[in-house]
């Protein structure tokens, strides 16, 4: 009987896809070995009909709540992770829910823009994201877009960018951050920027050409996650995170003409379980 396995929430958004939100969260817990746990806080449709079109139904906070206190119920997290998190009352809500338990290790990764889509996502969570969730993160990850609006830049294109935009953002109460540079920062390496208030660490990686990596930044902030319920250091649980989110993007794959998810189950060979 396992008495030490460990427990980590998310509170994020659904994409029935598959690829991103809650349903990649969980998918990385299991790989991880971490009890997953979830409270759903929107339902994320895309409309194959009009070329994919995005639509977010926030879930009412009230239920929000209720999912919440059924999680609780279990006793102390070891981790939490967020996601899209629907409205300022839900980000609210979120806020005294880990004052309240005192989670040790929080990851803040704030959804702004779905994948496909050029619009931000519920632009008025993003001051509430930036007033109450920040202070209390061991980590928030973030992608060049959600960067720059974080740190009241703009569009960021340069590792000197990354480097202000981290340190504007540490200011702001988070403990650690990681921006991730993706296909828009200006290298032919694929780079991500780790900030911890006093050193700067470059994750370097192959740049890959793939368009198969729906649910990439999901995936990596809940291995994070993850990690650190398990007892790694934040730099450790980071360039673990990086090894599988990047062995999930090379086995990504074609969901439909619109979309590739990447592939979770990817760093342990999942796809060879249960071959009997």
């Amino acid at each position: 009987m396992m008495t030490s396995i460990r427990k980590v929430l998310t509170v994020a958004g659904s994409d029935s896809s598959g690829g991103a939100g809650l349903q990649a969260d969980l998918k990385t817990f299991e790989e991880y070995g971490v009890f997953g746990f979830s409270a759903i806080t929107s339902i994320v449709t895309m409309d194959p009909d009009q070329n994919w079109h995005h639509e977010v139904h926030p879930i009412p906070p009230a239920l929000v709540e209720k999912q919440m206190k059924t999680v609780l119920s279990g006793g102390q997290l070891d981790a939490m992770k967020t996601g899209m998190l629907g409205s300022v009352e839900v980000i609210e809500l979120l806020h005294h829910m880990i004052d309240k338990q005192d989670i040790a290790n929080v990851v803040i990764d704030p959804v702004m823009v779905c994948k496909g889509e050029d619009e931000v996502v519920q632009p008025e969570n993003g001051q509430a994201t930036r007033d109450l969730l920040l202070p209390q993160a061991t980590i928030v990850t973030l992608n060049l877009f959600e960067a720059g609006q974080l740190a009241g830049m703009g569009r960021i294109t340069t590792l000197n960018e990354m480097k202000e935009a981290a340190h504007k953002i540490i200011e702001q109460g988070a403990k650690h951050v990681v921006i991730k540079g993706g296909k828009a920062l200006r290298s032919e390496k694929a780079i991500d920027l780790f900030y911890d208030g006093k050193e700067f660490v470059l994750y370097e990686a192959e740049m890959l050409d793939t368009n198969y990596n729906h649910g990439a930044g999901c995936t990596f902030a809940a291995a994070i996650a993850a990690g650190l319920a398990k007892g790694n250091t934040v730099k450790e649980s980071v360039a673990m995170a990086k090894k599988f989110t990047l062995d999930a993007i090379k086995q990504g794959f074609a969901f439909n003409r619109f979309v590739g998810p990447v592939w979770h189950g990817a760093y342990h060979n999942a796809h060879e379980r249960m071959s009997n």
